[in-house]
């Protein structure tokens, strides 16, 4: 297919993040928690703001999935435990599937999308666990994020997409190679230069722009390493889908460089087998966002 006339990726983002921009809120967090004379008060008080936010970050650290063993009652001792940035993190996330609610059914289901997304955050924040990384929710938050740019296009350009998805389920290929053929282009990409356009910082959008190219990221080659593991974790138990039909390829040279051992594997399946139901029922109350 010639891709001369397709949208070109600056083009393609630079709608979307201004018409899907993230909530003034939390332009102003990440402005507070930037700023050294900012508290802990501070930063709590324009969460709270935020009802709905702040009723499913407190379930969010309550869950499992964070394991403290005292409850966490507000937001000012959800960021003194949890921490500055990992709460902006979680924020993050969250804002996000708010902005995209409402996709036509015809290009994603959206509730499939948000269970695949989030399957791959659970295995990305469970996977460094085991690597022994710092600030685990940005493996969480950008395996959430992981396909968002594939959004930014179904919006776009929704009749090459519808395209491209049908030719894929009829012959078999890799969405995201096609996505590359047609517009020069993939959805990882559309996803890393939306995030950096509205701001987000590098070690969540990096590994979002090389998840499907782990070793060509810059800055961050662990993390997009880690959620490339995460994205086929999530493909292989089939919870949920963002629209690719096959599971994609596992780099074998990501694997070698995580230095992960393949007796891991089941262990990381279980891992997000046993928090997935619950981390859905936290967050979207049983359902993805539709």
């Amino acid at each position: 297919m010639k891709r001369s006339h397709r949208i070109g990726l600056d083009q393609m983002v630079h709608d979307v993040a201004t018409i899907h921009s993230l909530p003034m809120f939390y332009t102003r967090l990440s402005e507070a928690i930037d700023h050294p004379r900012s508290s802990i008060a501070d930063i709590a008080k324009i969460i709270s703001e935020d009802q709905g936010l702040t009723a499913r970050i407190l379930k969010l650290a309550n869950s499992p999935l964070f394991g403290y063993f005292s409850k966490i009652e507000t937001i000012t001792q959800a960021v003194t435990i949890i921490g500055v940035l990992q709460v902006r993190d979680l924020a993050l996330a969250l804002s996000v599937m708010d902005v995209f609610a409402g996709i036509p059914e015809t290009l994603v289901n959206m509730e499939q999308f948000w269970r695949h997304s989030l399957a791959a955050g659970l295995a990305a924040r469970h996977l460094a666990t085991s690597q022994r990384e710092s600030s685990l929710e940005r493996f969480f938050v950008a395996g959430i994020l992981h396909d968002v740019g594939r959004l930014v296009m179904y919006i776009r350009d929704p009749d090459h997409c519808l395209e491209l998805l049908e030719r894929c389920r009829d012959t078999g290929e890799l969405l995201y190679l096609a996505e590359r053929e047609l517009f020069g282009f993939d959805h990882a990409e559309v996803g890393g230069a939306l995030l950096r356009r509205w701001k987000i910082p590098p070690r969540v959008a990096e590994p979002v722009e090389r998840h499907h190219q782990g070793l060509r990221a810059e800055h961050y080659p662990r993390e997009a390493g880690i959620l490339h593991v995460a994205d086929f974790v999530a493909h292989a138990l089939q919870l949920g889908n963002s629209g690719e039909p096959l599971v994609p390829t596992l780099d074998q040279a990501v694997w070698e460089r995580l230095n992960i051992s393949c007796h891991y594997l089941p262990t990381l399946v279980q891992q997000v087998d046993a928090t997935f139901n619950e981390t859905i029922e936290v967050l979207f109350g049983g359902d993805g966002r539709g």
